[in-house]
Order: C-alpha cells, then sequence, then structure tokens
C-alpha cells in the first residue's frame, strides 16, 4: 500500500470519528458522490480540511440545519451524564443543529414524549437513560417521531433506535480478571435490579463465574442506587456475612469508592485483604488510593454514535442496525490483586 493510501485510509477513519458520520459517507463525500446531504456534506469537507484531508475545500461552515434536536437527560449532569451530553452538543454542532436540553431530576416528573411530535422547530430527539416505560416509547415510534435512545433503562421496544455499551461483557471481562487472580466470591454491588445495564452487567459476571466452575450466590448480590453512600452499606453488608468475598464489583465506580471505603471502616487493606472493582472509568476511578480497576465506558462514543444514527433517521435513511452496542474496555489498575494463601 502505498503511503498516500495509508494517509488517506486514516483521515477517512478520522473524520468519521470526528463527525459522528459513518467511514461510508465520508468515502462519498472524497469520491464527489451524490446522495449525501448538504449540510452533511458540508461538515465533513470542513472536518478534512481542519485534519489534513485532500477532499473538496469547504465553502464555509455548515449552515444550520432544519430544525434543532431535543435531548432529554432527567438527571444531574455529573461526570457519567455530563460526558455524553457534552459529546451530543459538540456532534450536534458538527452537524448544523441546535440543541434543546432537558436535564435535572425535576425533568422526571414532566411529561414532554406526548408533546415533541408536534412542538415547532424539534427535528428530533436524543433520550438518555428515559425513565418513561416502553409503550410511550413505542407510542413516539408510531407517530413517526425520529428519536434515539442513549442508554436505555429497560429492552427498548421493537424498531426503536438505540444505542447502548456492551454490558454484559464489559462485566464478563471484569470477573474473569478476579477469577484468573484465585477470587472465588466475588460481592456484587449492582444498579437498580429494573435496569437494562444492571441485568447485563449480572449475566456477563455470572457467565464468567461459570466459566471458572463457580456457582452464582444470591447471597452476595446487593442492589442500589449508584451513589458512594449505598456503596458503602451495600459493602458493608457483604463485608460483615460469617464468610464475606474476598473481592467486590460495583457495577459503578462510585459504588467502588463506596466500597473502599467500606474496607477502610474495617481496616482491610486493598487489596492485599480486599479486591475492588468498579465499572464506568468516570474521572473519580483515577483519584482513589488505590486507583480503581473499573470497566471503561464509551460514553463520548455513545453521544457521538446517538447524533449519527439520529442524523440518518431524520434524513429518512434505512438504519442497518436498531440497537447499536459500542465495545467496553478492561481497565487494570492498583485496586484488584490475588487472593491471600
Amino acid at each position: 500500500m502505498k503511503q498516500g493510501d495509508e494517509t488517506r485510509r486514516g483521515t477517512v477513519r478520522d473524520v468519521a470519528a470526528a463527525t459522528g458520520v459513518s467511514i461510508a459517507t465520508v468515502s462519498r463525500v472524497l469520491n464527489g458522490r451524490g446522495n449525501v446531504a448538504q449540510h452533511t456534506r458540508e461538515v465533513v469537507e470542513q472536518a478534512l480540511a481542519e485534519l489534513g484531508g485532500t477532499g473538496p475545500r469547504p465553502r464555509g461552515p455548515a449552515r444550520p440545519a432544519a430544525g434543532a434536536v431535543f435531548v432529554r437527560c432527567p438527571y444531574v449532569l455529573t461526570d457519567y451524564f455530563g460526558l455524553i451530553v457534552s459529546s451530543i452538543a459538540e456532534t450536534l454542532d458538527l452537524h448544523g443543529r441546535a440543541m434543546l436540553l432537558s436535564a435535572g431530576e425535576a425533568a422526571q416528573r414532566t411529561p414532554v414524549l406526548s408533546r415533541l411530535p408536534t412542538r415547532a422547530g424539534v427535528a428530533g430527539a436524543v433520550l438518555i437513560l428515559p425513565p418513561e416505560p416502553a409503550e410511550e416509547l413505542a407510542a413516539l415510534r408510531r407517530r413517526q417521531f425520529p428519536f434515539v435512545v442513549a442508554d436505555p433503562r429497560e429492552p427498548p421496544p421493537r424498531d426503536t433506535l438505540a444505542v447502548s455499551a456492551a454490558h454484559a461483557a464489559g462485566a464478563r471481562s471484569l470477573t474473569a480478571h478476579l477469577t484468573a487472580l484465585g477470587h472465588r466470591r466475588i460481592g456484587v454491588v449492582a444498579g437498580p435490579d429494573e435496569w437494562m445495564a444492571s441485568d447485563g452487567r449480572l449475566a456477563g459476571h455470572h457467565t464468567a463465574l461459570a466459566a471458572a466452575g463457580v456457582l452464582p450466590d444470591p447471597a452476595l448480590v446487593r442492589h442500589v442506587e449508584p451513589t458512594v453512600e449505598q456503596g458503602r452499606r451495600a459493602a458493608a453488608e457483604l463485608l460483615d456475612l460469617a464468610d464475606p468475598p474476598t473481592a467486590i464489583v460495583g457495577f459503578n465506580d462510585k459504588t467502588a469508592v463506596g466500597a473502599l471505603r467500606a474496607a477502610a471502616e474495617r481496616a482491610l487493606r486493598v487489596p492485599e485483604d480486599l479486591s475492588v472493582a468498579g465499572f464506568d472509568d468516570i474521572d473519580l476511578s483515577r483519584a482513589t488510593s488505590p486507583m480503581l480497576t473499573t470497566v471503561r465506558q464509551p460514553l463520548a462514543e455513545l453521544g457521538r454514535m446517538a447524533v449519527s444514527l439520529l442524523d440518518r433517521a431524520i434524513q429518512r435513511h434505512d438504519q442497518e442496525a436498531l440497537h447499536v452496542e459500542l465495545a467496553t474496555e478492561l481497565v487494570v489498575r492498583d485496586s484488584t490483586g490475588r487472593v491471600r494463601p
């Protein structure tokens, strides 16, 4: 392969990642083909210019696209939800679309879905971990209103666009890491038991236990809200069992930090006396001592992919996948170690 071809291929990947559009769309723009929306073409051309690509020179910044995108995140914009929303905002800006944001826990009590199709100036919506039941999402889908569910709370209805992390695969890799270190009694501080992420992570955990020849023990699982204090209380219950676990997995970095506190309260050393691991890889996981072993969720990519799927839905393009799962990554740090003999 010639050096120029390598550079061009690298540019295509870089532009696709920067703009949230597919590699195929970037290639169509590079080759001067039609069947690309004008505002999408301009976004790609501008990114090509900024990244040093060889495509056509942009004719100026992308013109605003018709219709804003309503982004609903009925939670406090912490380091988890804030990363997703920031990524959505940046990607929408590249697409030339305005964003209307509804955020904060008070928004959970505001019924908005039924009014979205008739709201002036709104072309589509991104719904982040929507608290509404699947029936309401299905009703919105039947009205032909374009929307994408990011990080769904429960399995999305049929024909509903959704993007999430590969929860089961991430938890499976984390538990397999612990069983490889000799752990057999592994406590789990899981999220609320009605959440799809909690179910997926617990399924992955059970799969890894089975691969190590270990039967799951329901007494070692606690379902709590994803907070430090809830994690501390759940971990305390597990550590006070007659036969306590040698490792605790928090299916959220904040609950794992709570487990570190519970261990410190009992003068347990981590990882010498107890291994602790989390899930998400938010900044907090690198602020502990020891730093947390965790599973990295691609939160920024989740936001970019949500916008890419929504843009195609707004333009009435065929979708090759309805529910996209983004790969997770095990990040091994200092909070996990071998079982003491």
